[in-house]
C-alpha cells in the first residue's frame, strides 16, 4: 500500500488521463528497468523429451547489465526503448528528449512516471522549463501497477528474457531490440477500464487499516 499524502489526487489524474486523454497530445508511460544482466547458463540447457521435462542448470556467468528504458504509446501501444550503462538524470533526460523528438510538433507530450529521484532531478526539472509542450505526472510512490509500462516489462521479462541465455552484453541488446521490434510490428494498447472511484472505494479500506496500525506502532 502506498503512504503517498497526495495518493487519491495522483491516482485520480493519471487514471484521468488515461480514460479520457487529452485532444491534440500523445500520451507515454516512461520507465526503467535497472540492472538488467547478461547471463548464461554454466551447462548447456536439456530439451524436452518423451518421458523428461527439460532442464536447465541454475547456475549462471555473468557477462555484465544493461539498463532498459521504454515508453509505452498509450493509444497505440508501440514502444520506444534505449539501453544505457547507467541509470541516472542525464540518462533519464536523454531518453526523455528522445520521447519528445518522436512526437510530432504542434502536440503535447504527457509523461506518466514514478517518483525516483532521477525523475525529479534539478537539471530534469529545469529542461521541462524549457520544453512547455511536456508534462511529467507522477504516480503514487509504491504504486508501479498505476503505470502501463510495467505491463509491458511483464511481458519482455516472461517471453524473452527470463529463461534466456546471453553470452554477452550485446546478445543481450540484440535480444531486446528483435523483441521490441517484434512488439511493435503487431502493437496494440492495453486498455485501462477502471475509473478513479472505483479503485479508490477498494483501496481506501486498506488504507485506512493501514493508517491505524502505523499510528497504533507510533503511539507503542
Amino acid at each position: 500500500m502506498s503512504t503517498d499524502p497526495d495518493f487519491e489526487a495522483k491516482l485520480t489524474a493519471v487514471v484521468g488521463l488515461y480514460l479520457d486523454p487529452p485532444k491534440r497530445a500523445v500520451l507515454f508511460c516512461v520507465d526503467e528497468k535497472t540492472q538488467v544482466q547478461a547471463l548464461d547458463r554454466t551447462q548447456p540447457s536439456l530439451p524436452l523429451m518423451p518421458g523428461r521435462a527439460a532442464m536447465m542448470t541454475h547456475d549462471y556467468r555473468r557477462h555484465g547489465t544493461t539498463n532498459l528504458y521504454a515508453a509505452l504509446n498509450v493509444a497505440t501501444g508501440r514502444v520506444l526503448t534505449l539501453r544505457q550503462p547507467h541509470h541516472r538524470h542525464r540518462e533519464f533526460l536523454a531518453f526523455l528528449k528522445m520521447v519528445n523528438a518522436n512526437v510530432p510538433r504542434g502536440r503535447d507530450l504527457h509523461v506518466i512516471v514514478d517518483n525516483s529521484s532521477p525523475h525529479t532531478h534539478p537539471n530534469v526539472r529545469a529542461w521541462l522549463a524549457r520544453h512547455r509542450r511536456v508534462q511529467l505526472h507522477f504516480t503514487p510512490t509504491s504504486s508501479s501497477w498505476l503505470n502501463l509500462v510495467e505491463l509491458w516489462f511483464r511481458q519482455i521479462t516472461n517471453r524473452r528474457l527470463r529463461h534466456a541465455a546471453f553470452r554477452s552484453i550485446d546478445e543481450l541488446i540484440d535480444a531486446i531490440d528483435d523483441w521490441t521490434d517484434h512488439w511493435n510490428d503487431t502493437a496494440a494498447p492495453f486498455v485501462w477500464t477502471k475509473a478513479a472511484e472505483e479503485i479508490l472505494a477498494k483501496v481506501r479500506p486498506a488504507r485506512a487499516t493501514l493508517t491505524n496500525l502505523t499510528n497504533s506502532a507510533t503511539h507503542h
